[in-house]
């Protein structure tokens, strides 16, 4: 059914918008510069490492890679952010709609994009190109759909103080859940469930898994706490990791109060009574909060990406409200747009950017003009690692030349 033809029922109340919220050009800023990572750019950190092998090309190449388990890398923030920006987006769309056309075409339409979205996760890890069994039902477009419809149904049916004890609900809940639940005495890790099973002569880990009797719990270790063992024994088909899934059920819920943490800035960057400066002082001022908050309760409960553990949510959390303060106050309230046009570009199409990525292989396009000998000889002409760079620079320039196509041409993929 068309807009026009929905009927027009009494206004509910909503966050109120103010003028300067209307359209905020650093959201869409902030999604391209995510998706920026998302697409590559994390390449460019190991080839200026490889160039200039120092302390701080070093480090900077460390903090483009993931931890492998417990710990914080700045590879580590670019899917909560995408999770965070999704909460914060949703306020805008769903603004607009509740007022005018009521909760429950609201309602209608968040599931919708929901569905939409996930069936595209599907497709993203595969479709039905392989067998049934290598369908991967929960990855990482998955649990951005997930996250958009759980939170757009709270948004939508519930008060922000209300929301604000269901965030709390869900982190502490999840914590006590980790903590206090026992679980079988036997880590599904690849390299250790291998080695168990051929202590125990045995081929089949479910078997193992059965046959284990003992019981330990507030377990952090991977493969041996109730998010991995849960996967186990109750996700059905593909898991990333073999036996579990780091976009897992249980771990599906505490990414939910990463998407509620965007909802609640996307409020209040929609609230009349504050100026800008006061907006961003404010986000700056609650990242910081968050930050402290998430590596205190990291002493005690791990940051632990793949867990998408409580401390997890709370400082990537920070991390991306200072992201969004700086966005908005540079552009947005001081008015300098014109350097972040490229990541608008591709912010405005994330979703087209994301599958593009898949279906197209741009680094073997930029391969094509610099790759083989032309690399060699740059390496040598110029120095080792420089062939690396001029390949990840042109993967990149072609992305952002698809996402400027895309943009001049307004074809935009809206789920």
């Amino acid at each position: 059914m068309a807009e026009t033809e929905l009927p027009a029922p009494e206004p509910v109340a909503v966050p109120a918008r103010s003028p300067q919220a209307s359209r905020l050009l650093s959201l869409d800023a902030l999604r391209g510069f995510d998706m920026f990572w998302i697409m590559g750019a994390d390449s460019l950190g190991g080839a200026i490492a490889a160039m200039a092998s120092g302390r701080v090309t070093r480090g900077i190449a460390n903090q483009l890679e993931h931890v492998e388990w417990e710990g914080f890398h700045f590879e580590d923030l670019i899917f909560p952010l995408f999770v965070f920006m999704a909460g914060v987006s949703l306020v805008f769309s769903l603004g607009k709609i509740i007022p005018r056309y009521g909760k429950d075409a609201a309602f209608v339409r968040l599931m919708k994009r929901t569905l939409l979205l996930y069936l595209v996760g599907i497709f993203y890890y595969g479709g039905f190109s392989t067998s049934f069994q290598e369908i991967r039902l929960l990855g990482v477009l998955q649990r951005i759909a997930l996250c958009y419809g759980a939170t757009g149904f709270l948004f939508i049916f519930f008060k922000p103080r209300t929301l604000v004890a269901v965030t709390a609900g869900i982190l502490i809940g999840y914590w006590a859940l980790l903590t206090f639940v026992p679980v079988r005495d036997i880590s599904l890790e690849k390299q250790a469930i291998q080695l168990s099973l051929q202590k125990a002569g045995e081929t089949d880990p479910h078997k193992l898994f059965n046959a284990t009797t003992t019981h330990v719990r507030g377990g952090y270790e991977e493969g041996k706490n109730v998010v991995n063992h849960f996967d186990f024994r109750f996700l059905p088909l593909r898991k990333w990791d073999g036996n579990y899934d780091p976009e897992g059920v249980l771990s599906t819920l505490p990414a939910v109060a990463s998407c509620l943490l965007g909802m609640f800035a996307g409020i209040f960057l929609c609230d009349p009574r504050r100026t800008p400066q006061q907006k961003a002082i404010g986000l700056a001022v609650a990242g910081l909060a968050l930050l402290a908050a998430g590596f205190g309760w990291g002493m005690f409960f791990p940051i632990i990406k793949k867990l998408w553990t409580s401390s997890f949510v709370l400082v990537a959390g920070g991390y991306s409200s200072l992201l969004l303060a700086a966005f908005f106050w540079i552009i947005d309230v001081k008015g300098r747009q014109r350097w972040c046009q490229p990541f608008v570009w591709v912010g405005l199409n994330p979703i087209t950017i994301y599958l593009a990525g898949e279906l197209i292989d741009f680094g073997q396009l930029a391969s094509r003009l610099a790759g083989g000998n032309m690399n060699a000889l740059l390496d040598h002409w110029v120095t080792k690692g420089f062939g690396a760079l001029v390949l990840s620079v042109l993967a990149l320039g072609f992305t952002f030349g698809l996402a400027r196509f895309l943009h001049v041409r307004k074809i935009y993929l809206r789920l």
